[in-house]
């Protein structure tokens, strides 16, 4: 995501993402459309606000309330990420940062506890801390002076906006709260792999039914809830599921070893022929026999045919020499070429030389392999031993 630093709490960078900045004059048209609405139900059982209408909807007073308004809900949003974050540094798992976007926050934990007690703590603590601010809220709608009408509303609005934010947070959508708690529970007593794909099933069912009623009710919002509640879903039990299967698997294990390299000064049309006789699209470059950047297939294409001899490599590699070391898990290596938008790492041993080239091809075909023979790490612990 497209974001900026606005500040920090507990040392946790906040963030907002362009998304954000879209959808808060959303909000507050919405909220501002709808005053009398929400008066209406503020005054009824069991609020008993006696707010005055009139006052509340004169001249532009709904659109200051609807300003107002959606921003204590983003507050409350924040500090929602922050109950899930202060408890996850309890347990040792640094929070890279909090990110308001289009459709809420987000808090980004440097790892993954697979402690089933520890992500139900760090799960439930979200919705806690919603829960409290309604009821902070809901007694500051009752305590303030009627003449503070203003902020009786917002403080009221953000009693049920807080409430349902809890509420809606429990639900079994993972990786939504109500689906952390589902997959901790359901990790009690089974592999944290299992509870994975268990929870995302039950994710990607809820997502499909809240995608159903959201199209049935021409809802937008509800639509993309569900969108991205399918995806998250799918994608993080795919990762849970591969974090395990690499579990103790080192780049070493599936890294290609016999590493076929080209000269920098080689010609594009010598570089083609390379790759037509050896069946590779990637090199790494050398000069005096130092890696100096990589070239691949989509570059020397770029080159015309009648000028490929008469360039170069090194006119059209890419010098950017993205590595990882061979003792890093091969996990560690996919998670570098997503980040870094690259197919291929070269790999260096503790000396700073060359060992060998591991590709995206490499590790996924390295986990076809494991799937399908259901050797797991702790299988092949056991083979390894020879148990």
């Amino acid at each position: 995501m497209r974001s900026f630093r606005i500040g920090s709490a507990f040392g946790i960078p906040i963030k907002l993402d362009v998304t954000f900045l879209l959808i808060l004059p959303v909000f507050a048209y919405l909220i501002g459309t709808q005053v009398d609405i929400w008066i209406e139900t503020l005054n009824a059982a069991p609020f008993d606000a006696r707010l005055d209408t009139a006052a509340l909807t004169a001249g532009n007073m709904q659109w200051y309330l609807g300003i107002a308004a959606a921003v204590g809900l983003f507050v409350g949003v924040v500090l929602h990420e922050l109950g899930h974050s202060v408890v996850a540094m309890r347990f040792g798992f640094p929070i890279d940062s909090i990110t308001l976007w289009i459709l809420g926050g987000i808090a980004a934990l440097s790892d993954q506890p697979e402690e089933w007690s520890q992500e139900l703590l760090i799960a439930i603590a979200g919705p806690i801390v919603s829960i409290a601010l309604g009821v902070l809220s809901l007694g500051a709608l009752w305590y303030l002076p009627e003449g503070l009408d203003f902020a009786r509303f917002v403080f009221g609005y953000l009693a049920l906006m807080n409430f349902a934010l809890a509420a809606f947070n429990l639900l079994p959508g993972f990786p939504m709260d109500g689906g952390r708690v589902l997959r901790a529970l359901l990790a009690r007593k089974r592999p944290f792999a299992r509870a994975t794909q268990i929870a995302a099933e039950v994710g990607k069912m809820f997502a499909l039914l809240l995608g159903i009623v959201g199209i049935l009710g021409f809802n937008l919002i509800l639509i993309a809830i569900a969108f991205f509640i399918y995806i998250g879903a799918s994608s993080e039990a795919q990762r849970t599921v591969m974090n395990a299967a690499f579990q103790d698997v080192s780049v070493t294990d599936v890294m290609t070893d016999d590493v076929h390299t080209i000269e920098a000064t080689a010609s594009i049309a010598d570089l083609m022929e390379r790759m037509f006789e050896e069946r590779h699209t990637g090199y790494p470059v050398t000069r005096n026999g130092d890696v100096v950047g990589m070239v691949t297939l989509d570059d020397a294409r770029d080159v015309k045919p009648v000028e490929r001899d008469a360039v170069l490599v090194e006119d059209v590699m890419n010098h950017d020499v993205y590595s990882v070391h061979e003792s890093n898990n091969a996990m560690d290596a996919l998670e570098a070429m997503q980040e870094e938008g690259v197919g291929r790492l070269v790999v260096f041993d503790d000396h700073d030389e060359m060992v060998g080239l591991v590709s995206r091809t490499d590790i996924m075909t390295a986990f076809n392999i494991i799937q399908t023979t259901g050797m797991d790490a702790e299988a092949r612990s056991a083979r390894a031993s020879g148990g």
